[in-house]
C-alpha cells in the first residue's frame, strides 16, 4: 500500500465519493482498516458504516470480501460502487441470483485484479467451490456487516453468520471489520466473541437519533388513523411494517383505494415483483411501501419522513433498526407505532414449539418491547439505555412521553393485591382472569371456579378491569410474575415477586397509557367495552339502546353490534346508513336490519351537541379484503367443505373460520348448516345453540368453561356461534 495514502484520505474521499470531510469516527475506522487490525464499528443507521469499508478497499492492494445478509442489499451497494467508478468491475456481488455466466465473469474480473469489492451471502461463502476459488484470490481484508445476525439475542439471527469464522481462516487471515446498527453490549460480546475478535477496536458512537420523533398509539382504527396521517403528509416518503404477509397486502390495497400511491413488499412475492416494487419506491414512483421486515435492510434512501409500525416488532433491536430508516439525511423523522398488548399475545403463541432457549430468548426480548412501548419515561433514555447509552436530558422534547407527560400513580397496595389473588387461585389463571375477580366482574367462568368467593373477589372494583390488566402487565415487565406460555399464559410468582410480598416497596404505574383492544382482536374472544378513545357519553347511549333494542327483538346484545363497534361509532358519528356501513364490524346486512334507530340517535347528538364530524376519518372500504369473502361465501352457496375452501384459499382453517366470523358479524347470512351436520353430533348442536341464546357473552373461552373443555372443542363452538349469529342476528 501506497503511504502517501495515510496522509490524504480526506483527498481520497473527495475523489471517490465526492464528500469534503468524514462523518464521526470514520476516519479513525478507516485508519484502523489500513493497519491492518479488527475493528468493531456500532454505529446508528445512518452514521455511514458502509463507507467505513467501501474506501479502504478502494485503496488498498486486492479484494475486499464483504459478508452481507440480503441480495438486495447487495445490489444497491454493487450499483452504488459503479456509479462512482468508471470501473464495471470494481464490484460484484456472488450469490444465488447470478447465472453460471454471470459466475464466470465476476471469477474473471476478480482474477484480473479490477474487483475491489466482492459481496458475499453467507450461505455463498460456505460453498466449497466458492471457498477453493477465494484461496486463490488476495484478500485486503473481510467486512462483516449487519454482524447482529451472528448473536441468538440479535433481532435478526442467523445460524449460518455463526460459521463465518472457520471459512475466514481456511480461505486465508486478513483483518475483520464488524459493522452493525443495533447491539446490546450483550450483543456486541456474542458478536466478537464468535468472530475470534475480542481484542478488536471498538469504535462505538452515540445511538441518539436527535431528528427522529418517537410517538407509540394505541392499536385502535389504525388503518383509518394511518390514512389520515399520510393524507396530512402528502408527497413524503414513508414504509409501514407488519408482522404478516397477508396484513401487508391488505393494507397497501387499502391505501390505494384511498389515493395514496403505495406497494406491498414481502419474501412470499417473486423476486421480480419485490425488486421492481424496492425500485419505484427509490424512484419515487410510489410514496409508501407497506412491508414485512424483510424490507429495508441497507436501502439506502436518506429522505424517508415516516416509518410507521403497524405492528409492534419481536424486539427493540429490530424497532430501533427500522425506525432508523427514517431521516437519514439528517431532516424530519417521525416514528410512529401503533401498540395492544393483544399482539404480543399472539407474539408468544407464534414461539410455541420452538426450542425452550429460544422461546427464553424471545420471551425477554418480548418483555422489553412491552415496557418501552407502555413506560410513561422519555423513549429516547429508553432506548439509549437498552443500547448501554446514558441519555442526561430530562426532557428529550421529540418523544410523545415528553411532550405529554403522562402522570404517574404509587401502586404498591394494587401490586400486592394482585400478587396474593394469584396466590389465592393456585396460580392456575391467566391476566383477564385475575383481573377479573379482582374487579368483582363475576363472569361465568369465575362462578364456574367458585372464583366469586376468594377472599380477594371485588376487593378492586372501585376502579376499571383495564386498570387492573395494567398493573399485572407492569408486574411482568417488572419481573414479579412470569408467565407460563406452554400451560395457556398462567401467570406465576416469581422469587422477586415472593420477596414483594414479604416486603412491598414503592411501585410506580403509568396512568395514561391505555393500549386495550386492537384492530386485529380474534373474534373469538371479542374485546370487553369501555371506550376506545371516543365519545363515553355516545358510548353510553348507543348501549343503552342496545340492550334495549335487544330485549324488544329479543336477541342478546352482541348479535346486535358488537363493543368495538359501537366504539367506533362513537368516534365516527355516522349518521347515514350509508356511513354505518364503514363503522368497523357492521357491513350492509347489519346496517340496514339494525342502524336505523343508531343513526337517529346519532344524529340528533350531533346537532344537539353541535359536534364537528370527523369526515376525514371516513375511508373506503377494500376490495381486495372484500373479495376473498364473496369467494368463500360463493364456495359455501355451493356447498364446498370448509377444508376445502381453505386448502383453495391457502389460508389455515383457523383462518378460514375467522373470516366466516367476519362475514357473519358483519351482517351477512350465510348457511354452513352442511358442513356443521357432518362433523358435530345433533345434541351437541343444540347445546351450543342454547347456550348462545341465554349468554350474555359470545366469548368462546366462557362457553368452553360453562359447556365443558372436555366436551366441546373450541373448533364446534365457533362453529355453531356462526351458525347461531347467522341465523338469528342476520
Amino acid at each position: 500500500m501506497n503511504v502517501k495514502t495515510r496522509d490524504s484520505l480526506p483527498d481520497l474521499l473527495k475523489k471517490h465519493f465526492g464528500f469534503d470531510s468524514f462523518k464521526g469516527n470514520q476516519e479513525a475506522i478507516i485508519n484502523n482498516v489500513l493497519d491492518g487490525n479488527d475493528s468493531f464499528v456500532l454505529m446508528p443507521t445512518g452514521g455511514g458504516k458502509s463507507l467505513c469499508y467501501q474506501l479502504p478497499a478502494l485503496i488498498q492492494e486486492g479484494t475486499a470480501i464483504i459478508i452481507s445478509p440480503l441480495i438486495a442489499l447487495m445490489k444497491n451497494q454493487v450499483d452504488a460502487m459503479r456509479g462512482f467508478s468508471m470501473e464495471e468491475g470494481i464490484a460484484h456481488f456472488l450469490n444465488s441470483s447470478l447465472s453460471k455466466i454471470e459466475i464466470a465473469k465476476v471469477k474473471s474480473d476478480i482474477i484480473a485484479k479490477k474487483t475491489k469489492l466482492l459481496y458475499v451471502a453467507p450461505e455463498s461463502l460456505t460453498k466449497d467451490e466458492n471457498v477453493e476459488f477465494l484461496k486463490k484470490v488476495s484478500v485486503s481484508f473481510y467486512a462483516i456487516d449487519e454482524a447482529h445476525c451472528i448473536s441468538e439475542w440479535g433481532h435478526d439471527f442467523r445460524p449460518e453468520y455463526r460459521r463465518i469464522r472457520p471459512i475466514v481462516n481456511e480461505i486465508g487471515r486478513a483483518p475483520i471489520i464488524a459493522l452493525t446498527a443495533t447491539a446490546t453490549p450483550k450483543v456486541q460480546h456474542d458478536i466478537q466473541k464468535n468472530l475470534n475478535m475480542l481484542e478488536a477496536k471498538v469504535y462505538k458512537s452515540s445511538f441518539n437519533r436527535p431528528n427522529l420523533y418517537y410517538e407509540v398509539k394505541p392499536k385502535v382504527n389504525t388503518e383509518k388513523e394511518i390514512i389520515k396521517y399520510i393524507k396530512q403528509n402528502e408527497g413524503k416518503s414513508g414504509i409501514i411494517y407488519c408482522l404478516s404477509r397477508k396484513k401487508v397486502e391488505e393494507l397497501s390495497m387499502a391505501l390505494e383505494v384511498n389515493g395514496i400511491k403505495s406497494l406491498p413488499y414481502h419474501a412470499g412475492m417473486d423476486s421480480a415483483t419485490r425488486t421492481g416494487n424496492q425500485d419505484k419506491f427509490l424512484m419515487e414512483d410510489v410514496d409508501v411501501i407497506v412491508a414485512t421486515i424483510a424490507f429495508g435492510m441497507g436501502i439506502d434512501k436518506p429522505d424517508v419522513r415516516f416509518v410507521i409500525h403497524y405492528d409492534i416488532p419481536k424486539s427493540l433491536e429490530g424497532y430501533y433498526q427500522e425506525t432508523g430508516r427514517a431521516g437519514r439525511d439528517g431532516g424530519e423523522g417521525q416514528c410512529i407505532t401503533f401498540y395492544s398488548y393483544n399482539d404480543i399475545q399472539k407474539l408468544e403463541k407464534f414461539m410455541q414449539g420452538k426450542p425452550v432457549a429460544e422461546q427464553e430468548i424471545g420471551k425477554q426480548l418480548l418483555l422489553e418491547t412491552v415496557a418501552y412501548a407502555e413506560s410513561s419515561i422519555c423513549r429516547r433514555k429508553q432506548l439509549l439505555h437498552y443500547f448501554g447509552e446514558t441519555y442526561f436530558e430530562e426532557n428529550c422534547g421529540a418523544c410523545d412521553n415528553c411532550l405529554n407527560p403522562k402522570q404517574q400513580i404509587e401502586a404498591k397496595e394494587e401490586v400486592t393485591i394482585a400478587l396474593e389473588t394469584i396466590l389465592q387461585i393456585k396460580e392456575k389463571f391467566k391476566a383477564d382472569h385475575v383481573a377479573s375477580i379482582i374487579a368483582g366482574k363475576a363472569t361465568s367462568a369465575i362462578k364456574s371456579y367458585k372464583h366469586d368467593r376468594v377472599a380477594n373477589f371485588g376487593i378492586g372494583k372501585d376502579k376499571k378491569l383495564n386498570f387492573w390488566s395494567a398493573v399485572i402487565r407492569q408486574a411482568l415487565i417488572d419481573k414479579l410474575l412470569s408467565k407460563d406460555i406452554e400451560n395457556y399464559g398462567l401467570l406465576k410468582l416469581t422469587d422477586e415477586g415472593h420477596k414483594f410480598l414479604e416486603n412491598p416497596r414503592s411501585f410506580k404505574i403509568t396512568r395514561d397509557h391505555e393500549y386495550e383492544g386492537s384492530d386485529d382482536d380474534d373474534k373469538s374472544a371479542p374485546p370487553s367495552g369501555g371506550s376506545g378513545g371516543g365519545d363515553t357519553t355516545l358510548f353510553s347511549m348507543l348501549k343503552d339502546l342496545r340492550k334495549d333494542l335487544s330485549k324488544r327483538l329479543g336477541l342478546p346484545p352482541f348479535v346486535i353490534f358488537q363493543d368495538p363497534s359501537l366504539e367506533d361509532m362513537s368516534i365516527q358519528y355516522p349518521i347515514t346508513i350509508d356511513e354505518m356501513k364503514n363503522i368497523a364490524g357492521v357491513g350492509t346486512g347489519k346496517a340496514e336490519k339494525y342502524g336505523k334507530e343508531f343513526v337517529d340517535l346519532i344524529k340528533k347528538y350531533v346537532e344537539e351537541n353541535e359536534i364537528e364530524r370527523p369526515q376525514d376519518m371516513v375511508v373506503r372500504s377494500i376490495p381486495s379484503k372484500s373479495g376473498i369473502k364473496v369467494s368463500i361465501i360463493q364456495s359455501i352457496d355451493r356447498k364446498m367443505p370448509l377444508d376445502d375452501i381453505a386448502d383453495a384459499k391457502g389460508i389455515e382453517f383457523r383462518e378460514l373460520i375467522h373470516e366466516i366470523e367476519s362475514i357473519v358479524y358483519s351482517g351477512t347470512k350465510i348457511n354452513i348448516n352442511y358442513y356443521i351436520d357432518e362433523v358435530i353430533d345433533l345434541d351437541k348442536q343444540e347445546e351450543i345453540y342454547e347456550y348462545f341464546s341465554e349468554a350474555d357473552t359470545d366469548e368462546i373461552p366462557a362457553a368452553l368453561l360453562e359447556l365443558g373443555e372436555d366436551v366441546f372443542s373450541e373448533e364446534e363452538i365457533r362453529l355453531v356461534r356462526i351458525k347461531f349469529i347467522s341465523e338469528i342476528g342476520n
